[in-house]
């Protein structure tokens, strides 16, 4: 590794037999896995479990929810 560069490791890129990755795909409304997945602009993911991915919107919207709250906390608005 050259000085000052970073170590990078994906599992998605080996072939260390982990197990499936799953997706949630925006433009299906579906799971996806490794085998039958759309291309990375329609997907959430990777996810260990099929029920990860099928709560992928849900949690995107609970970060998004705290991110915001933490915002306003930050710029001293009440919310």
């Amino acid at each position: 590794m050259a000085a000052g560069g970073y170590a990078v490791h994906s599992d998605l890129m080996s072939e260390s037999g982990l197990g499936e990755h799953y997706y949630w795909c925006t433009r299906h409304h579906r799971v996806e896995t490794d085998a039958d997945v759309c291309p990375a602009r329609h997907v959430l993911g990777p996810y260990a479990s099929a029920a990860d991915a099928e709560n992928a919107l849900q949690r995107v919207q609970e970060r998004n929810e705290a991110w915001d709250a933490e915002d306003a906390r930050w710029a001293g608005e009440d919310r």
